[in-house]
């Protein structure tokens, strides 16, 4: 079945999307040296106070393997603090130190600042068809399934070496394709 002019028209703009997506999950991380991923974790966390890994993961929609990558390298920059109960040594808790919050409060939205501009101006009910639409397309694309957070990175060459690294520590990926994209990452060892 050969593409018609619409069908041309909407790849451009989706395309168009992705690029710009792109471009702000870059541009996040060059100011603020945060990936997406990271920046809608501590943005949960403010929000929460603490969590177990296993709501901040089922909160942003990203496996327990992922999520554990990235409190990991949040810990390291002392962005986050891990915290073990006294009754249940398996339970764990995560809550942001000062300088997590001092960050989340300076850091900007997860989506371009001109879009939310734009989009804060909407009515509500346009807002509302505006999700619906974007939805219908996510289903239209069979996308339902997709592990998705509210998070930048839109593509493997996008992604952050802490990502890809986040990727291949949960074993969910073809390493072949990753070691393409980020041959500077040792992949997992099994041991």
């Amino acid at each position: 079945m050969p593409n018609s002019p619409i069908d041309d028209d909407i790849l451009r703009a989706l395309r168009r999307i992705t690029r710009a997506i792109d471009l702000h999950s870059r541009k996040l991380a060059n100011t603020f040296g945060l990936t997406g991923p990271q920046l809608v974790c501590l943005r949960v966390l403010a929000d929460v106070e603490s969590a177990t890994p296993s709501f901040l993961a089922k909160e942003v929609a990203l496996s327990q393997g992922t999520i554990t990558g990235i409190i990991d390298r949040l810990v390291l920059r002392q962005l986050v603090q891990r915290t073990r109960a006294t009754t249940d040594r398996r339970l764990v808790t995560v809550t942001l130190t000062n300088a997590g919050r001092a960050l989340v409060k300076q850091a900007p939205s997860p989506l371009q600042e001109t879009f939310t501009e734009q989009l804060a101006q909407l009515p509500a009910a346009d807002q509302a068809r505006l999700r619906d639409t974007l939805e219908q397309v996510v289903r239209m694309m069979g996308g339902e399934e997709i592990e998705a957070a509210p998070i930048l990175s839109t593509s493997p060459t996008a992604q952050s070496p802490e990502e890809v690294q986040d990727v291949l520590d949960t074993g969910e990926t073809d390493l072949a394709i990753v070691a393409d994209i980020a041959p500077s990452i040792d992949p997992p060892t099994s041991e």
